[in-house]
């Protein structure tokens, strides 16, 4: 395009950028004024809750109160039912020996007994009967050389005789104290032996004697012995007196 019309278009080609430049600076908002000079939109709405922070550390504890008044006791409570009995424990080792106790008083036992035979086969009538085969005698409480026993210890004694009897009748009493107390009667069969014998419990104190003896005259005196047939008299104590 020539003339005058081609070099306008020239001109207007070259001019609008710069228009465009000064344009463009001329819209740049200023720092220090308001944003609503340049901007005027409708304010937005509020947003939504942020979620919670987490928790923050334990502080340190205080210091400690002072110790409260005690409260009242409350009432007994009902007794509970009793549970199942528990299993056995183990057993368990054996205690120390404990000390030694003092020393008791001895207990003295009393004793006093005899058992004796007779070696003479007719003894005499109306004094003791004289048991010279001893038995027991360990205390010697009877006297084989008067046929005597002596009570040493107060107290109850048991007395028994067992007397062969042969060749004639018997007739015989235990004594005490010169008195007869109990009498035994055998009467006597041709051609056979018999036994007679007695026993007795009496209280004796200390010093009383007891012994055995024939009475009447001397056709009742049939008491035998021999190697193979015994007459034996006896006596022991039972309990003494303890006073």
């Amino acid at each position: 395009m020539r003339g005058p019309a081609g070099f306008l278009l020239c001109s207007l080609l070259l001019v609008a950028p710069h228009c465009a430049e000064v344009a463009a600076q001329d819209d740049q908002p200023d720092s220090k004024m308001p944003c609503a000079k340049w901007m005027g939109g409708a304010p937005g709405y509020p947003g939504h809750n942020g979620l919670p922070g987490r928790d923050g550390k334990d502080g340190k504890d205080g210091l400690k109160g002072e110790k409260g008044e005690a409260g009242m006791q409350g009432q007994k409570g009902d007794k509970g039912e009793m549970g199942v009995q528990g299993q056995e424990g183990p057993r368990g080792f054996p205690g120390y020996p404990g000390k030694m106790g003092e020393k008791g008083e001895s207990a003295f036992v009393y004793r006093s007994a005899f058992s004796v035979g007779l070696t003479e086969r007719a003894p005499h009538p109306n004094v003791p009967i004289r048991f010279s085969k001893i038995f027991y005698n360990e205390q010697s409480h009877y006297d084989t050389s008067t046929g005597k026993f002596l009570c040493s210890i107060p107290g109850t004694y048991y007395f028994a005789y067992h007397l062969t009897v042969y060749l004639a009748d018997v007739k015989v009493s235990l004594y005490k104290k010169d008195k007869a107390v109990i009498f035994t009667y055998d009467q006597f069969q041709n051609n056979n032996v018999d036994q007679a014998s007695g026993s007795v419990l009496l209280h004796l104190s200390s010093g009383d004697e007891v012994w055995l003896q024939v009475y009447g005259d001397g056709d009742n005196n049939g008491i035998y012995a021999d190697n193979i047939n015994d007459s034996t008299f006896m006596g022991f104590l039972l309990y003494p007196d303890m006073d």
